[in-house]
């Protein structure tokens, strides 16, 4: 997830999932200090760069009320990485309807033998070029 977000030490990153005190330690003992986890991420007010969503072992249905909760923690320019299970297309399709509803956009999608992830940004972070 780190390597597909591309995240640098210096960003602030938020950990959600049911593993996410844990994944938040692990991002702190290499380096990514500024790494929270939804447990302890304070107060949202657009603080964060970047959300690592480890969503396996859990329904897509579920994922919307978290994406509402996430949304007023991530900045303009935010990046969204979700991780879940292997699915098949049908829903893999939902994921990028229910992401991009929310104003991202769908960057790149990686496959692994344990999951698939979905990386994406804030549409905000494209600003519509004037016209000539």
């Amino acid at each position: 997830m780190m390597a597909l977000a591309g995240c640098s030490t210096r960003q602030r990153i938020l950990v959600v999932g049911a593993k996410s005190m844990e994944l938040m330690m692990e991002l702190q003992r290499r380096g990514y200090l500024l790494a929270a986890a939804a447990g302890n991420c304070g107060l949202p007010t657009g603080q964060y760069d970047v959300a690592l969503v480890d969503w396996r072992r859990r329904t897509l249905g579920a994922l919307d009320a978290t994406m509402d909760w996430l949304d007023d923690f991530l900045s303009p320019r935010a990046v969204l990485v979700i991780w879940l299970d292997a699915q098949k297309s049908a829903a893999k399709d939902s994921l990028r309807a229910a992401v991009m509803k929310r104003g991202f956009i769908v960057l790149q999608g990686a496959e692994h033998p344990c999951g698939s992830a979905l990386l994406a940004r804030r549409s905000q972070a494209y600003p519509l070029q004037k016209a000539a």
